[in-house]
């Protein structure tokens, strides 16, 4: 399959499920999540705000806020094609309707709490389609692995996943990033160990 193909397979089975399951399933992920050292040890976390059919953040987003963790989301800047990271404290008073209609931080928050992307640990990253090995197809803007390549290199990352995203190979380009780790409801994959298997 091309990437097109593959990308809308991935996201037609992603809504294909209601949102009791998705509820479940992200539970089961967010579980998997806490036994993970890369999120555990993690001191700054950039955790994507789920939309749509995506896997669930924001009880993620609370918890680790609650353990005294920094933890920054996306604000996507449509003019650069980047991503700006944004700490948050209170996640319920500080996001409001974005890009694309995602929430994001509001603009008050944005020019009070940007912060550098160096200083960040780990990246929770969603996407269409995965494969074991790290292999990612986002949703075709490029947004997070231009951050990852550019901003944020030094970062942990982690693409979270229901298994019936997961395809056998996703065909990868120059430009895409690898995952280092993969975790669906099933179970958590050492991408950077398949791969140099």
């Amino acid at each position: 399959m091309d990437r097109n193909t593959l990308r809308k397979h991935g996201l037609t089975v992603r809504d294909q499920m209601d949102s009791g399951q998705r509820e479940e399933k992200s539970g089961q992920i967010r579980i998997q999540l806490a036994n993970l050292s890369a999120v555990a040890g993690a001191e700054h976390l950039f955790i994507y705000v789920h939309f749509r059919s995506e896997v669930q953040t924001m009880e993620l987003i609370n918890q680790m806020i609650d353990q005294g963790k920094t933890v920054s989301v996306p604000v996507t800047l449509l003019e650069t094609s980047s991503l700006l990271a944004v700490s948050l404290t209170d996640p319920a008073t500080q996001l409001g309707p974005g890009c694309y209609g995602i929430l994001e931080p509001m603009k008050q928050r944005i020019s009070e709490a940007t912060v550098d992307p160096a200083s960040i640990d780990t990246v929770l990253i969603p996407g269409s389609v995965f494969d074991v090995s790290g292999g990612r197809l986002g949703y075709g803007g490029g947004f997070y692995d231009r951050f990852l390549s550019n901003s944020a290199p030094q970062a942990t990352r982690i693409g979270l996943a229901f298994s019936r995203q997961l395809v056998d190979r996703v065909p990868m380009e120059p430009h895409d990033q690898f995952m280092d780790f993969l975790v669906t409801e099933e179970q958590t994959y050492n991408c950077k160990r398949i791969r140099h298997a």
